[in-house]
């Protein structure tokens, strides 16, 4: 009975893995009621040990009906082990040009998945830093439920 169950608990973990295996990084933060302050920067570290395979970085938005736009502009600053950096301008759009929300919706939530950088390979191995703000010009922007990033290998 024992070597069934850990052989049942280690097929399942193998599984786990084998689900999770070209995920290098995923972490979301949530966003205070719902409303997300110009000055409420969101920060990602993720440790990078692999200089030599190629990666996609998403950026996760998860969004109620209340958000008043159709799409997310971001800055997006990306700092290198070395203290390399990088400031980027990225729009999410996250409503279709009838006002139909994009991504996966439950409830009054809907979550979209947008490519960031596509074909990445990052130089240097060590802990980067990608700082997330919004950037729509309203001091509180409400309607968004937490913003995540996601690393991912590409499989050919």
């Amino acid at each position: 009975m024992r070597l069934l169950l850990h052989s049942v608990l280690l097929i399942i973990g193998c599984m786990l893995f084998a689900c999770n295996s070209g995920k290098l990084y995923n972490q979301h933060i949530n966003i205070p009621n719902n409303t997300w302050n110009m000055k409420n920067i969101a920060e990602f570290k993720p440790e990078i040990q692999d200089t030599t395979s190629i990666f996609n970085i998403y950026i996760h938005i998860r969004n109620t009906g209340e958000y008043p736009m159709s799409n997310l502009f971001l800055f997006v600053k990306t700092t290198s082990p070395q203290g390399f950096y990088v400031k980027d301008t990225f729009e999410c759009v996250l409503s279709d040009q009838k006002g139909k929300w994009l991504g996966k919706g439950f409830g009054s939530v809907w979550s979209n998945k947008v490519i960031f950088k596509k074909n990445v390979r990052f130089p240097y191995p060590g802990d980067y830093i990608f700082k997330i703000e919004q950037a729509m010009r309203i001091n509180k922007l409400p309607g968004i439920v937490d913003v995540g990033m996601s690393i991912e290998k590409v499989k050919y």
